[in-house]
């Protein structure tokens, strides 16, 4: 056969880039017994990266003119400290400050993910050998539900643990049942306080995962988009890779910021009674 036989449309390339290197074939909505290898491996990566930066900068930190690299990290401390104490104002900030900072990291790391080429990882598997052991491979862990999600399940924790911690399990406990409306509509109050901390919790995890999604379907139509043997087709894939990725970093950044900024608005509100 020909190789435009052989060659996939666009339908089946965007289908195939979008499926994940698992241990089985999700056939329900929801089956916990399906792991993306991919999205663990590269939020474990990001995370080791991120820890090593941060060590490097600890170690190469001096009290004398900071280099480019240690006024960055500063830059960035700095910004993490100050939205603490503004939403935090009056709480042990000890663990919350460095959580914030490696949420934010880790996110931001996460999200880089998505400038590396879509097709990378499939001409490296190709060229050693793998392709016919993994067939399908995704990078970014932030445009799987999957990952978000996950992280969103971790600051629900969170914000668990620093209500009981404030307020104590009784104090809690009672919150929970008498507000907003009195310990007379218990029911309706301990229904709408359960469904604020789903709502937050979905609302995070899906916040992050559609732009991070979206970012990555964005960059395989403009992959496409350079696959058409035409001089427009060339030129409109440079010069919408060039500002889709250029447009794309705020977006990575600005999608780390607001998971770090919900994050300590979620924990503040721990610290707060009605």
């Amino acid at each position: 056969m020909s190789a435009e036989t052989l060659a996939p449309t666009p339908s089946e390339y965007i289908v195939h880039h979008l499926g994940h290197f698992s241990t089985h074939h999700q056939d329900k909505i929801v089956d916990f017994s399906v792991w993306n290898m991919d999205t663990i491996f590269w939020s474990v990566f990001a995370g080791v990266l991120g820890c090593l930066l941060m060590y490097i900068a600890a170690r190469k930190a001096t009290a004398g003119v900071p280099g480019r690299f240690q006024s960055f990290v500063e830059m960035i401390v700095e910004m993490v400290e100050d939205q603490s104490k503004a939403i935090i104002a009056h709480g042990d900030r000890s663990f919350i400050a460095p959580l914030a900072l490696t949420v934010f990291i880790w996110v931001a790391l996460m999200n880089s993910l998505d400038f590396l080429p879509v097709d990378m990882f499939a001409a490296l598997f190709r060229a050693v050998g793998l392709d016919g052991v993994i067939s399908h491979h995704r990078v970014v862990p932030t445009a799987d539900l999957n990952g978000t999600m996950g992280i969103a399940l971790g600051m629900l924790a969170l914000v668990l643990y620093y209500n009981v911690k404030i307020k104590g399990l009784g104090g809690w406990l009672h919150e929970l049942c008498a507000a907003p409306f009195g310990i007379y509509l218990l029911p309706f109050n301990v229904l709408l306080n359960v469904i604020e901390y789903i709502a937050r919790t979905v609302s995070l995890g899906m916040r992050l995962w559609g732009n991070m999604y979206a970012g990555e379907l964005l960059f395989l139509l403009i992959a496409l988009l350079g696959s058409a043997a035409t001089a427009f087709g060339f030129v409109g894939h440079v010069v919408a890779g060039s500002m889709w990725a250029i447009f794309h970093i705020l977006i990575v950044l600005l999608q780390a910021f607001i998971f770090m900024m919900l994050t300590l608005v979620y924990i503040g509100q721990a610290h707060e009674s009605h």
